[in-house]
């Protein structure tokens, strides 16, 4: 059951992922086709955006990311002895370096990991988990964590944030370009049925470059979820206690919001730090529902 899980949710993932990187495509080449005439000048666009954000991400996403989050970090065990001893047996068990430690200075129990890969990678707990969790409690979440490490989870969020930013600048600069007057297309004879095709492409064009967004916060999202049924599984190979994060979930679902989590990192948190209402489609949740997770738990 554990392994079949594992496996679907890295299919899933997969699949989510190469939709993102054409979604990026796709809205470089409808702002190209907007605004310059040119699918592949967009193209070109899209892929310098995502070469630069990316590239930016993933060589200091670890200090970016706890910044936008007001990390500290802890170097000395004495500093938060229960946290260091949990993080070092849980990254010994996944067998992965010992990541850097941070902690939040914020009431409500929340925790995430992130970095580029396992020999960079850090995780960051809450003031607010360090005091309401127990030993076994917490030892379930980091183990949540030390998976999201251990499975390259980390590096993929990273990059799921550098394409949404790009999509986010790529449309940012479009739009820029639009009230300054830029952009102009070759005219054409709207009587005929290339001009007809033109125009329907020109329309589907727009509708894409003012959906992007949405759609790509979409797929963060899918991405987000996704991850997180694999890293509950994670936890409870490495721990062989599910009662543990069951327990943590439960706390950190029934806890009141985050007061300055970064909007933008809410999908690495293990639950969502906003607290923002459920969808009924659940597009837009940061997290699968809590009683989904809880009864996938129940079953292991």
């Amino acid at each position: 059951m554990l392994y079949d899980q594992i496996a679907r949710n890295k299919r899933r993932t997969i699949y989510v992922l190469i939709g993102f990187v054409i979604l990026v495509l796709a809205i470089g080449a409808a702002i190209g086709y907007v605004f310059f005439d040119s699918y592949v000048g967009g193209l070109i666009l899209a892929l310098v955006f995502a070469g630069v954000y990316g590239a930016i991400m993933i060589g200091n996403s670890t200090n970016i990311v706890m910044s936008m989050n007001h990390g500290h970090e802890i170097t000395k065990e004495e500093q938060a002895p229960e946290l260091w001893h949990i993080v070092e047996d849980m990254a010994l068990v996944a067998r992965v370096p010992m990541p850097r430690v941070f902690i939040i200075d914020d009431p409500s129990p929340n925790a995430f990991a992130t970095g580029n890969n396992p020999q960079h990678a850090a995780v960051a707990a809450t003031s607010g988990i360090l005091e309401r969790l127990n030993r076994e409690e917490l030892e379930g979440v980091m183990g949540h964590e030390m998976t999201h490490v251990r499975n390259y989870d980390i590096r993929l969020q990273t990059i799921a944030l550098a394409l949404a930013a790009a999509i986010t600048g790529m449309v940012n600069l479009a739009g820029n370009f639009f009230w300054w007057g830029g952009g102009s297309r070759r005219s054409s004879n709207d009587n005929d049925n290339g001009g007809v095709l033109q125009i329907v492409m020109l329309v589907l064009s727009i509708v894409l470059v003012i959906l992007g967004p949405i759609a790509a916060t979409m797929a963060q999202m899918a991405l987000s979820r996704n991850r997180e049924y694999l890293a509950d599984a994670g936890s409870v190979e490495l721990t062989r206690n599910p009662q543990g994060l069951i327990s943590a979930l439960q706390k950190i679902s029934t806890s009141e919001p985050m007061k300055e989590a970064d909007p933008s990192s809410a999908a690495l948190y293990i639950s969502d730090p906003m607290k923002k209402k459920k969808s009924l489609t659940h597009l837009f949740d940061t997290h699968p529902p809590l009683e989904e997770r809880v009864e996938r738990l129940e079953k292991m």
